[in-house]
């Protein structure tokens, strides 16, 4: 097969010469798009850590929010970044955008769940059921709160475990504040003996709770005669506290109830039974006697 060596020259002269012309004219707008990416990355950045020290410095800014708002202008920069180096390289942002909204369509339906986060999140933050700092229940994780996101919550256990929490668990579910409120209330019952003197006993209780300067005067502290049990009859005592005292009030009086109630004479029985026993065996009977 005969070449034509001038046909050729020709095609690759024209194809350097094309090639040539579309790197003039791409090659800048690619080196553009770099820098402006490498440039919004670095300012998203410095965007959101600017935003945090900003937050940090206002009180009036609950600390729940403070990590997601430092967040949402991070994710606004990067958004707008994108689309400016979309446009740079010469891609129509206008069909982009339109298949973006197509794929964004198919993405959320096939990610309901993580969705549902996001919008139980937004719902959080806006209730605020709870803040950073509060130790909350939902049945299913417990702990004390860390951080709240927009698709989880960061949770430790009292026991010093991690907890990455799904906000929708937080949302879908009963929620128990143990730090919301101000003040708790302390319950505590102790068995007494049926033959002690109830009026003194209800009388140490008393004493105890008014000795303790953790235990609020505001309700007052109360006490009575709360069941009559099968071995013991249950004195209750009731008093208030700071939500805070609240663990170290109720361990300090248990303690110090028994030591009192031990001190004034009357005793804490232990659960016991009387066993009858009709028309046995002499010898038996006997036998259990000895």
């Amino acid at each position: 097969m005969t070449v034509n060596l001038a046909n050729l020259s020709g095609e690759i002269t024209t194809f350097t010469t094309a090639a040539v012309n579309w790197a003039a004219v791409a090659l800048p707008r690619f080196a553009g798009a770099i820098a402006l990416l490498v440039v919004g990355f670095w300012l998203a950045a410095r965007a959101k850590s600017a935003t945090t020290r900003l937050l940090d410095g206002q009180r009036h800014v609950d600390p729940t929010l403070r990590g997601v708002i430092a967040s949402l202008v991070r994710y606004s920069i990067l958004i707008v970044v994108l689309v400016a180096v979309l446009a740079q390289i010469g891609i129509q942002t206008t069909s982009i955008l339109a298949a973006l909204g197509a794929v964004g369509l198919a993405i959320g339906l096939a990610l309901q769940g993580t969705l549902s986060n996001i919008a139980a999140g937004m719902m959080l933050l806006w209730l605020r059921p709870f803040r950073v700092g509060d130790y909350i229940d939902s049945g299913s994780a417990a702990g004390t709160v860390k951080d709240l996101g927009l698709f989880a919550t960061e949770l430790h256990s009292w026991d010093g475990i991690y907890q990455f929490v799904p906000n929708s668990e937080l949302w879908n579910k009963k929620l128990i504040n143990y730090s919301r409120l101000p003040t708790r209330l302390n319950d505590l019952a102790f068995g007494v003996d049926y033959a002690d003197d109830l009026d003194k006993g209800l009388e140490t209780l008393l004493a105890i709770a008014a000795a303790d300067n953790r235990v609020l005067p505001d309700p007052a502290p109360i006490v009575f005669v709360d069941q009559l049990g099968d071995s013991a009859v249950v004195l209750r005592l009731r008093v208030w506290s700071t939500s805070d005292d609240y663990w170290s009030v109720r361990r300090a009086l248990t303690k110090a109830g028994k030591d009192a109630l031990e001190a004034a004479g009357l005793s804490i029985p232990f659960p016991q039974r009387d066993l009858h026993i009709k028309d046995a065996p002499a010898d038996l009977i006997g036998k259990a006697a000895a």
